[in-house]
């Protein structure tokens, strides 16, 4: 607010008075209040509660607690569980993640194009994501058991001689774990590819068919530039559903092994908090886990991110 005050000889002189806050940004800040609350009690809380109980010798949570410092450290990168459970989690995100996102977005290039029955094909390829997990287990474990739909095609087909316990052999409990993970969230990542790629002005299309490009070449030379970035967002979250999803279906199918051939780091968290009662260990390798996902979406953010 300006005010006019006079001043010696007549002349007036013009002079700012300081304005009050506009009401809207304080109730904006009130309003707030509540989600930074909920944040830091059931986000910021358990993650503290991760590394503070990493720290802790903990045999059970009715056991007495002491200080463990870097003990549980030491104890983790000595046991080779561990060391088998990162090298298969490692094998499953390199495996699995680049089949999951390349197929998904060639089946979300394909449904843009509206084919014949498109309507139809984009309620298929989501149904997977509409299964319960212990549902699909049980799918999987009817066609990959001994006596299951699987070797029964293969005896059918003369070829008895390549059938195998395909969930109890080490060499392929964690490839079949793999082909799970990839069959339940291709289809659902195909749709948002879809949705994403039918936003992509029409024009960008007709001028690479004006130009001579074919599908594939509209695909990834044109296409996929232009929508880079969500690409980046799709392929975070099922990076972090794989890292940090794949306990349920290692517990529902696999138990881990044979051994621990199909131990992941995340299953291996819930091994040794619920059957081991081991909180300390358990919540050490959930750090290690945190890092591990932390680093994964710094790098998938800087691959993905637009170059303009």
């Amino acid at each position: 607010m300006t005010l006019l005050s006079s001043a010696p000889g007549g002349a007036s002189v013009a002079r700012k008075t300081p304005s009050a806050p506009p009401r809207r940004k304080q109730g904006g800040v009130i309003l707030a209040v509540p989600a930074l609350v909920w944040y830091l009690v059931f986000m910021v809380g358990p993650l503290v509660a991760i590394f503070v109980i990493a720290a802790l010798h903990w045999p059970g949570m009715l056991q007495p607690v002491s200080f463990a410092g870097l003990q549980n450290v030491r104890t983790v990168l000595d046991d080779p569980v561990f060391m088998d459970a990162v090298t298969n989690t490692a094998v499953q995100l390199v495996v699995a993640l680049p089949l999951m996102i390349v197929g998904a977005y060639m089946l979300g290039y394909y449904v843009a194009q509206q084919p014949p029955g498109h309507r139809v094909l984009r309620y298929l390829l989501f149904i997977p994501g509409l299964i319960s997990t212990p549902a699909k287990a049980m799918v999987f474990y009817a066609v990959l058991s001994p006596d299951g739909l699987f070797n029964g095609a293969l005896d059918k087909l003369g070829m008895g001689s390549l059938t195998d316990a395909w969930l109890a052999s080490p060499s392929t409990a964690l490839a079949c774990l793999i082909v799970l993970d990839v069959w339940s969230g291709i289809g659902f990542t195909a749709v948002l590819f879809a949705a994403r790629l039918g936003s992509v002005p029409d024009e960008i299309g007709e001028a690479a068919q004006l130009d001579g490009a074919g599908h594939w070449r509209a695909m990834w030379r044109i296409h996929f530039p232009v929508i880079r970035d969500f690409v980046g967002v799709v392929t975070m979250l099922q990076f972090l559903w794989t890292l940090f999803g794949s306990a349920q279906n290692v517990l529902l199918l696999t138990q881990g092994g044979p051994g621990s051939s199909s131990t992941t780091l995340s299953f291996l968290v819930y091994q040794k908090a619920f059957i081991a009662a081991d909180l300390g260990y358990s919540q050490t390798v959930g750090v290690f886990l945190f890092l591990v996902g932390l680093a994964g979406l710094l790098t998938i953010r800087r691959v993905f991110r637009q170059n303009y």
